[in-house]
């Protein structure tokens, strides 16, 4: 039991300060993470929808989508040109490293879709699906996690807290 008169410790302002700062580059990689998987799930639609046409026009259209959404992050967090040409290659490559990753998505939805029609259950194919998927989103998160790490090094903490107000209030809206 503490008395009243012992010295209360620093930690709790600073593990405040740390915990917010926290949330603010959470919710902005959340952002920005969302923004490429907007990308990846751009690049995948073709006239049916998110599993369908992966070709070059399809990457084409991600490539133009990752550009109209760099262009309002740059505008809600005033990014300087330097920080421009800093963002906009760890973007683009995270959008080449993750454009693979959902091939293989559509590919283990075909397995999952295929172990579901047979005659009887294939729970082992099930699995199998259902291990691929995970493994699959782990790799995504994984990456999505480096390329929200990096850009959050480019911009500055009035940056970062610039843009999770802006996502905050387009969460609000949706």
């Amino acid at each position: 039991m503490s008395s009243p008169s012992e010295p209360t410790s620093p930690t709790p302002p600073r593990r405040t300060y740390f915990n917010r700062m926290t949330v603010v580059a959470f919710v902005a990689g959340l952002a920005l993470a969302g923004g490429i998987a907007a990308v990846a799930g751009a690049a995948g639609m073709g006239a049916g929808g998110w599993h369908h046409g992966m070709g070059n026009h399809g990457t084409a259209d991600a490539s133009a989508h990752v550009d109209h959404l760099l262009k309002h992050l740059f505008v809600e967090v005033d990014a300087t040109d330097a920080q421009q040409a800093q963002i906009t290659p760890l973007v683009k490559q995270a959008m080449t490293d993750l454009m693979p990753l959902h091939a293989q998505a559509q590919a283990a939805h075909t397995q999952a879709i295929q172990a579901l029609t047979q005659d009887t259950v294939d729970r082992s194919a099930l699995e199998a699906a259902r291990v691929a998927h995970l493994q699959l989103a782990d790799q995504a998160s994984k990456r999505l996690v480096q390329l929200i790490a990096d850009v959050d090094e480019v911009l500055t903490p009035a940056q970062r807290s610039a843009l999770a107000v802006h996502l905050q209030k387009m969460h609000v809206r949706t």
